[in-house]
């Protein structure tokens, strides 16, 4: 197999690793913008689109956001599927054209959202059902500067909203899993701001309030909690479910254990296995470009 990688960052390895540990025979080429890049063990280093090779099996793209769409534009000749990193793009414009050509070469893409294949993500896909839901708040809040503890932040592509950095972006999967697990809401509303004294100039703190037919769902996003906390709280008709995911489990609101992550399962490689065996059989992938893309609509416009 044969794999083309488009940046080489932080994200980038964890794919690589995932990768290697579902096909260890794999070659994977990188390509960099700079000439004087570091080489890493097992990966060819080009600095040329022509020196890519013709018959890939595949190609990742992890470069910073606002460089996707160019990016992907460029992939197209190549007519192999597309692994994207999330979020898909920074910005609306031109996402439609890209999105018509894809679909006109007839290329499989898949955008990265690895929480899809979170533990307790999957056991509450396969265990909502038939439930009366009432009210769902979801929180996930975490200090920037503790993010790369050794890269100063105010540098880093987060801090940066030309670079397609800004919390509602970061952490776009909370919006993703939600739309996954309860379907299109009938509204929502939204509001997106730079609150905190983080040196920053990209959107620390954001908040959505999505309506459906019997339930209402809040989502509060930011960059500045010094104490992490990533939680979701699902409340019924007789009991509220408390989803811990940095912890692994989901207990009820007496404390009692409802389901537990014992395995510590890697999310990088279950999504990875799952890409794989989509590749293999020629079916679609899920939560493809156009599908992302949609979903990131609510994440730029109010």
């Amino acid at each position: 197999m044969k794999v083309l990688i488009i940046g080489l960052g932080s994200i980038a390895s964890k794919h690589i690793a995932a990768l290697r540990t579902v096909n260890a025979e794999c070659s994977i080429w990188a390509l960099r913008s700079k000439t004087n890049a570091k080489s890493n063990t097992g990966i060819i280093n080009i600095y040329d689109w022509k020196d890519i090779p013709d018959d890939l099996d595949f190609i990742i793209v992890s470069n910073v956001t606002s460089q996707h769409l160019e990016t992907i534009t460029q992939c197209l000749k190549y007519k192999v599927p597309l692994f994207v990193e999330k979020p898909p793009f920074n910005t609306l414009d031109g996402t439609d054209a890209v999105l018509k050509k894809i679909k006109e070469v007839g290329i499989r893409t898949y955008t990265a959202f690895n929480f899809r294949f979170n533990p307790l993500i999957k056991w509450l896909k396969e265990n909502l059902e038939g439930k009366r839901i009432i009210e769902i708040q979801t929180y996930c809040g975490s200090y920037l500067p503790d993010w790369r503890p050794s890269r100063d932040y105010r540098r880093v592509y987060s801090a940066n909203k030309d670079l397609g950095g800004g919390v509602h972006l970061d952490l776009i999967h909370e919006l993703d899993y939600t739309f996954w697990l309860f379907g299109t809401p009938n509204k929502v509303e939204s509001k997106r701001r730079k609150i905190s004294d983080l040196e920053i100039n990209s959107i620390d703190s954001a908040q959505y309030w999505l309506e459906y037919d019997r339930m209402n769902i809040t989502i509060s996003l930011n960059y500045f909690r010094r104490d992490p906390k990533r939680q979701m709280e699902i409340v019924f008709d007789d009991t509220t479910w408390i989803v811990d995911l940095l912890h692994g489990k989901i207990t009820d609101s007496n404390g009692l254990l409802i389901f537990e992550d014992l395995k510590k399962e890697n999310t990088y490689e279950n999504q990875m296995k799952y890409f794989i065996s989509q590749l293999h059989s020629g079916n679609a992938f899920m939560n493809d470009l156009e599908e992302s893309s949609c979903l990131l609509k609510y994440c730029l416009t109010e």
